[in-house]
């Protein structure tokens, strides 16, 4: 609820002092960057943290739709160009980068907006899930890669299912990654929930733009197409020939089918149409975890969601400045 603090408990961190929180979340390709962009210039006094977990990649920007370096000048950005893609990252890096982050706003005595389409990111901040780095096996880890080219996701996550129920409840079953990693967690730590979120110590607003799915479903397409128009393979081949482009990173929805091209091993086309349909079903799995997140107030962003979103955040930050005192 707008104007008060997100669950009980005491904070993640308690000792960072935080400042109100609007969340903007959503899909990919459903118009957060600009809306954030709007919101924060009409009001002003705001600094905005990403919540995406491919912009913390150094040098892939065309891909992941990162706000350039103008729009940063205009509102200052955290949470983007932390690592480069061979460097490891998790999402208890990122909760300990944003709530640094935070801490430095509140101190400035700024609002600050959590944008973005990464659930985990967003509930690790917004709603302080405590996180601790997982323990992890280089041997074991192989050993489930292995089974993952010879089983396929499916297999694995059938294992998952059957072994760990509790940790499969929480897993994406269609992300091979989350599930190679749920198994090597499962293996060290057993079927174990992680402790419930102890909440956000501040005023916390959440907002999600939603978009009809045919409208959605060209908004994709038409991205992916500026997206391949403005220099993606370029950039996939300066970043492939500096990087090995079997990491993770570089398996983000974009670049390994403009490494394809840059490479000759698929057309322009075939790659577009590709990346379309990697793009669609990733925004498919999104909104089915924004459907189980409390709270957040949906805006229609098929037309503009400027408009109904400026009152609303405007008399949160408001509320939250007069609860202050």
């Amino acid at each position: 609820m707008a104007g008060e603090p997100n669950g009980g408990g005491v904070p993640p961190l308690p000792a960072l002092a935080l400042p109100p929180l609007v969340v903007i979340a959503g899909a990919t390709a459903t118009g957060k960057t600009r809306l954030s962009l709007r919101l924060a210039q009409a009001i002003g006094n705001v600094e905005i943290v990403s919540a995406d977990s491919r912009q913390v990649y150094r040098g892939m920007d065309i891909g992941t739709a990162k706000v350039s370096l103008s729009e940063r000048a205009m509102v200052p950005h955290h949470g983007l160009d932390l690592v480069d893609p061979d460097e490891p990252f998790s999402v208890s890096l990122y909760q300990r980068h944003a709530l640094q982050a935070l801490e430095g706003i509140a101190r400035r005595g700024r609002t600050g907006f959590l944008v973005g389409g990464t659930g985990l990111y967003l509930r690790a901040v917004a709603r302080g899930v405590p996180l601790t780095e997982a323990p992890h096996d280089p041997e074991l880890r192989a050993r489930l890669e292995g089974e993952l080219a010879e089983l396929g996701v499916h297999g694995l996550a059938a294992r998952l299912l059957a072994e760990a129920p509790a940790v499969a409840s929480r897993t994406d079953l269609a992300n091979p990654r989350r599930v190679v990693r749920a198994l090597e967690r499962v293996a060290l730590e057993g079927d174990r929930l992680p402790p419930e979120p102890a909440g956000y110590p501040a005023p916390v607003l959440w907002l999600g733009l939603a978009v009809e799915h045919a409208t959605h479903r060209t908004w994709i397409a038409n991205r992916a197409a500026g997206q391949y128009a403005g220099g993606l393979v370029r950039e996939a081949a300066g970043l492939a020939g500096r990087y090995d482009p079997a990491l993770p990173a570089l398996s983000a929805i974009g670049y390994r089918e403009a490494i394809d091209v840059a490479r000759g091993r698929r057309s322009t086309e075939e790659a577009l149409a590709e990346t379309i349909v990697r793009t669609r079903a990733y925004a498919r799995r999104q909104r089915t975890w924004f459907r189980a997140e409390p709270g957040i107030t949906w805006l229609v962003a098929t037309s503009d969601p400027y408009p109904a979103a400026l009152p609303i955040v405007r008399g949160f930050i408001e509320a939250a400045a007069a609860a202050c005192g």
